[in-house]
């Protein structure tokens, strides 16, 4: 079994348990409201705008032995820049603000995701932060692109309100494919450990994440 395999294997609880969220099941169904959808690329917004921040830090504090992974890096920020503003440009399309969405204060649960990420990368183990790409990545392939369709036909929303969600989908495939190949690089019992622990634990609190998010269906106010 490679790492990746076992990687797949050892979080498929986790993963399980955020597929199960309400607001996850509720969306692949089509049955939440546009104000319910424009309050989730807002925390979306505010942990995404993050990921080159965490890219960077990871870098900076990586051992010698793992400068291999700069390379890695480069490729993630280079695909990663700008995604911000694909959540912006479609809160405007869905009928939102982007500027309030921008000022406003995230979730409690966003800032724990996103505080504990900083935190692992500073205090324990900068290679982790693959797991949290690991978890972002397969939730996209899994359920983003089907998310947007049912979305789009339950709201009604032109497919430029869906331009986050659609490109995720459809471009974490090879993603996911080069994560592949960089993680079954890693052979260090240590750093296999930070992966699977940061996986396991993202999957938790992005569950987390999406829990919090009021949930309203079509036609009414979330």
């Amino acid at each position: 079994m490679t790492f990746y395999e076992r990687l797949r294997q050892e979080t498929q609880t986790e993963r399980q348990a955020l597929y199960a969220v309400p607001q996850v099941v509720d969306a692949l169904q089509g049955r939440i409201s546009r104000e319910t959808y424009i309050a989730y690329l807002t925390e979306a917004y505010h942990h995404v705008r993050h990921t080159i921040r965490f890219l960077m830090a990871m870098g900076v504090r990586l051992p010698d032995s793992k400068k291999w992974l700069h390379d890695v890096i480069a490729e993630y920020v280079t695909e990663e820049k700008g995604h911000e503003e694909w959540i912006l440009n479609d809160i405007d399309a869905a009928g939102g603000d982007r500027e309030k969405a921008k000022s406003a204060a995230p979730r409690l649960e966003t800032e724990v995701l996103v505080a504990y990420n900083y935190d692992y990368i500073g205090r324990k183990n900068p290679v982790g932060f693959l797991g949290m790409v690991y978890m972002l990545e397969s939730t996209s392939i899994d359920i983003a692109t089907a998310g947007a369709s049912a979305l789009q036909s339950g709201l009604g929303l032109p497919q430029n309100a869906f331009t986050y969600l659609s490109s995720h989908g459809a471009l974490d495939v090879r993603h996911m494919e080069f994560f592949e190949r960089t993680v079954n690089r890693i052979i260090g019992e240590s750093d296999q450990a930070a992966i699977l622990e940061v996986a396991r634990n993202t999957f938790r609190l992005f569950a987390n994440l999406l829990r919090s998010i009021p949930c309203g269906v079509p036609g009414h106010a979330a």
